[in-house]
């Protein structure tokens, strides 16, 4: 179910340093650590490391208001974008796992993000130690299927390299994104409380080996 035929991956991930990460609580899933960042491909997606340049068009996304509806609450600054695009490359040399900005296939526009993070957050119950995926889109990609596709690739590639169970959390009024999920393997298990109140806990199990 979970499968794309159509994903490659152009770079591979190779461990380094994995050993001197043992007795860290936020060490490697397995020995992965990589010195480069896996770049995936569909059919319109190019799904690749952050770059310096991403920060203008990731500016004007989450400068959005309606892109930050269910994501915060509120828009970030060029700043934050800023911390954010650095935090998510140093995530990959730390955890073996990260974002990856979203791009367009055929003319490299700037789409949105996904990926995987370790975000340690404010919740109870939380879910610290198992990774929490993640995805946000600009508005010229939404009703395209974009998310849907780039969520199946990013869960191919985690399946692959690191075949854990992993978490979303998903803002109840966030049907577009409950969908998104559902359709990939995620299924609500519990609803958390945070800072900003009550959101919904979605698991996908391990992939069966």
């Amino acid at each position: 179910m979970f499968n794309c035929p159509e994903a490659r991956l152009l770079v591979p991930v190779q461990g380094r340093f994995a050993g001197k990460f043992k007795d860290h609580p936020l060490k490697p899933l397995g020995s992965v650590l990589p010195h480069s960042i896996p770049q995936l491909e569909t059919r319109r997606l190019l799904i690749r490391a952050h770059l310096a340049t991403d920060l203008d068009p990731a500016a004007r996304m989450w400068a959005d208001s309606e892109v930050t509806r269910f994501i915060g609450g509120k828009p970030r600054s060029r700043s934050e974008v800023w911390t954010t695009i650095q935090r998510n490359i140093g995530s990959w040399w730390l955890l073996g796992y990260g974002f990856w900005a979203i791009t367009d296939r055929s003319d490299g526009r700037f789409l949105g993000e996904i990926g995987f993070l370790e975000g340690l957050r404010d919740l109870s119950p939380g879910h610290e130690g198992t990774p929490e995926m993640g995805w946000c889109l600009a508005p010229s990609a939404w009703g395209s299927g974009i998310a849907s596709e780039a969520v199946a690739v990013a869960l191919d590639w985690f399946d692959r390299t690191l075949g854990t169970k992993c978490v979303c959390i998903i803002e109840p009024d966030n049907k577009a994104s409950v969908r998104v999920a559902e359709r990939n393997g995620f299924a609500w298990d519990y609803d958390a409380t945070g800072p900003s109140g009550s959101i919904g806990v979605f698991r996908r199990p391990a992939l069966a080996q």
